[in-house]
């Protein structure tokens, strides 16, 4: 059963290339609305099994599927092993990553992840974290803003964009969404406007749920626990989402932990990434900036 509220992106070329043994064990490391997760059990025979997870007691509230192959448990995804060990699984056949926010997060208002909805800034994939939008936006300093601007948001004047924020927070809180929004003009076109607070927003999320730094731990440790024949597609919708996976597929060592000497092989099963089709941008625009890689483990 698919949930009615959310869409989930590039189902069909994920699973499809995902799956190489259906009475194999599955992860679906971000269960949000459900697609992913109910897409691998259409695909799967009756002896295997799908473990998934979300930090979002949210996501799991709206689970809707019932399946005793299924087993679903509120957790961050950088606790896979301790998942893995508590089903006595030492091994997997595969494991899916949809990087994205889920659209339950994106359009409920009191969450505050949306640049279109005046709200609290919040931004928080686990209610349960103290760590707030609101928090960086007012306690941060100027350096420490501009950084993470010109990391995540890949703004030229990041300094100038933080310089403005602590301005207007000396005079007054900034408390809601469009507080932060009304802090800057933006010249130009409509679609400038809409790209330039998309990036800023999309930057202080990173960094609300620490983002970066969690999937590349998590990466470390399910490249140890996915089979040789296993594979693993990661759907990313950032530009360092996406140079992680890829560098991580090629085991490029700069990109190595420094207590890590590890070896350890993926094979790319297509050489080029897979994009969203222009039917599913049609019928999901959040798609459009969604990137597919996969790649199967050999050693």
């Amino acid at each position: 059963m698919k949930n009615p509220y959310h869409i989930s992106v590039l189902v069909k070329e994920s699973i499809e290339k995902l799956i190489t043994d259906k009475n194999g064990i599955y992860i679906d490391a971000t269960f949000g609305g459900g697609g992913h997760s109910h897409a691998i059990l259409n695909r799967l025979d009756q002896k295997a099994t799908l473990i998934a997870m979300d930090q979002d007691i949210d996501a799991v509230k709206r689970n809707l599927i019932k399946d005793k192959r299924f087993h679903l448990f509120h957790t961050n995804f950088i606790h896979i092993e301790d998942i893995l060990k508590k089903k006595q699984i030492e091994k997997v056949s595969g494991i899916l990553v949809d990087l994205g926010p889920s659209y339950f997060q994106i359009t409920n208002p009191k969450r505050g992840f949306s640049n279109q909805l005046n709200c609290m800034l919040d931004m928080r994939m686990n209610q349960e974290s103290n760590y707030s939008a609101k928090h960086i936006i007012n306690e941060y300093s100027k350096n420490q803003l501009s950084q993470l601007f010109q990391k995540y948001g890949e703004f030229n004047n990041a300094k100038e964009i933080a310089n403005k924020i602590l301005k207007k927070r000396i005079k007054k809180e900034i408390i809601t969404t469009f507080d932060l929004k009304n802090i800057f003009f933006i010249k130009g076109s409509s679609k400038s406007k809409k790209r330039f607070f998309a990036r800023l927003f999309q930057s202080i999320r990173i960094e609300v749920n620490n983002e970066i730094n969690l999937f590349q731990d998590f990466l470390f440790k399910s490249k140890n626990i996915i089979s040789p024949g296993g594979r693993m597609a990661i759907i990313s919708y950032h530009s360092i989402e996406d140079r992680i996976a890829k560098f991580f597929f090629k085991n490029r060592m700069f990109f190595m932990k420094k207590n890590d000497i590890s070896r350890f092989s993926f094979k790319m099963i297509h050489k080029k990434v897979i994009k969203p089709s222009v039917p599913e941008i049609k019928k999901n625009p959040r798609s459009r900036s969604a990137k597919l890689r996969v790649a199967e483990k050999q050693i």
